[in-house]
């Protein structure tokens, strides 16, 4: 009977109708349209440059009459003024470097991993925005109050981070990173007190300088950007503010090999970026690149799995993985990124018929299947059954190849500690 009522109804409407209809059926309503697509169009309906648009479409915002008036507007508003600029983001370098010509026409900077920002001062006022395009006024108070030494009319881009003042022999005399995980607690917190103020002091490395006594700089050359950041760093005279080194170089190779130490310095790898790009928005290919080391692997067992969200809420994509700790496998990782769709689907019929227990929606299955994991940083954790945090792990590969009893233990994970504790950075409470 609902087979029949559903065949008669996609055979009577029409293509709008049947969209509609087999929406209904399925519970999603929703039709994903990409920001950068919303923008085009925008664009394209009111002539304004496509930069002014995205700026008014960060932050929150309803979809009411008077933001599309304000949205589409062909005069600046004072609103215009209290908004941050789109951020630039850079492409992966997935090749060699070489093919980018003279290592001299770039800048080489250290990949930090932090919450990238914009500092805004102007009318007396400071705003910190995130890439999120959250404000994080209150949650950085030291931030705040070192910038109102930045002169009036100053936009600044960069990188928030978690900093120890007292640096190894070697590093930086001006200090070292502390992991992300050190910089979660502060995040979560909206009115840090004098505890998270002591455990987590931050900084922010300066990338790049977006406005300057009012004016927009984005269009001016790199060289000439960062040339007059230096100057506002450094009048401003605070250690709360650092100009992002350079890395320098005489060639690829000695790059190379600079690309190869970050770890020890707490950093990614590198950002190379055309020494006279302008400060696009989006993603463009071509004048920023993010040079980043070789992941951290591990091959874990997969535990645990759970409906995905979106178009693969009806599948398992969630998945939880383990290493041996003697006989028995604990659990280390979450990952739901780094197979195809054909992998995703043979995975999810797996997983229904070698589930072995159930809570709520998250099933346990047979310890049968090891996957290759690849993750940036390792950290103790005292949140972690395991007492170690993995950063941004993902799938590389199936290890179908490789038989249970030959994953990872959990001694293996914890060697990678190395770098961080060395530098008296890995241990999250």
């Amino acid at each position: 009977m609902r087979r029949a009522v559903v065949i008669n109804a996609w055979s009577s409407l029409d293509f709008d109708q049947r969209l509609l209809f087999n929406k209904l059926l399925t519970g999603e309503l929703r039709v994903g349209v990409s920001r950068r697509a919303v923008q085009q169009a925008l664009v394209e309906l009111s002539g304004i440059d496509i930069a002014r648009i995205a700026q008014r479409m960060i932050g929150a915002w309803s979809p009411t009459p008077e933001f599309f008036a304000a949205l589409l507007s062909p005069e600046e508003s004072a609103s215009d003024r209290a908004q941050p600029y789109p951020f630039y983001l850079a492409s992966p370098l997935e090749g060699e470097p070489d093919a980018l010509g003279e290592v001299g026409n770039w800048l080489l900077e250290w990949k930090w991993d932090g919450i990238r920002l914009q500092v805004i001062r102007r009318a007396g006022e400071t705003a910190l925005w995130s890439r999120g395009e959250e404000r994080l006024d209150g949650r950085f108070p030291e931030i705040e109050i070192a910038a109102a030494r930045l002169p009036d009319g100053v936009v600044i881009d960069g990188e928030l981070l978690g900093w120890r003042g007292d640096a190894p022999g070697g590093q930086d005399a001006s200090g070292c990173p502390l992991p992300f995980t050190a910089l979660q607690k502060r995040i979560q917190r909206r009115k840090p007190g004098a505890r998270t103020l002591a455990e987590c002091p931050v900084v922010v490395q300066c990338y790049d300088l977006l406005e300057a006594a009012g004016e927009d700089w984005r269009e001016r050359p790199l060289h000439e950007r960062r040339a007059r950041l230096a100057e506002v760093v450094a009048n401003a005279a605070t250690p709360m503010f650092k100009l992002s080194p350079a890395v320098d170089a005489r060639d690829w190779d000695e790059a190379r090999f600079h690309r190869l130490a970050s770890r020890s310095r707490g950093a990614e790898g590198l950002m190379v970026k055309r020494l006279d790009s302008p400060y696009r928005h989006g993603r463009p290919r071509g004048d920023w690149w993010k040079w980043k080391i070789d992941p951290l692997t591990i091959d874990a067992v997969l535990l645990y799995a759970q409906p995905g969200h979106g178009r693969r809420s009806t599948l398992f994509t969630d998945y939880t993985f383990g290493l041996w700790d003697g006989e028995r496998l604990v659990p280390v990782a979450k990952a739901y990124s780094g197979l195809d769709d054909a992998q995703i689907r043979d995975l999810d019929r797996w997983i229904r018929t070698h589930t072995v227990e159930r809570f709520g929606p998250v099933r346990a299955v047979a310890p049968e299947h090891v996957f290759e994991l690849g993750f940036e940083a390792v950290n103790r954790s005292a949140r972690h059954k395991s007492g170690i945090a993995v950063r941004f792990p993902r799938m590389l590969r199936w290890r179908v190849d490789k038989p249970v009893e030959e994953a990872d233990t959990l001694a293996t994970l914890t060697s990678l500690l190395g770098d961080a504790e060395k530098r008296g950075t890995g241990t999250d409470a």
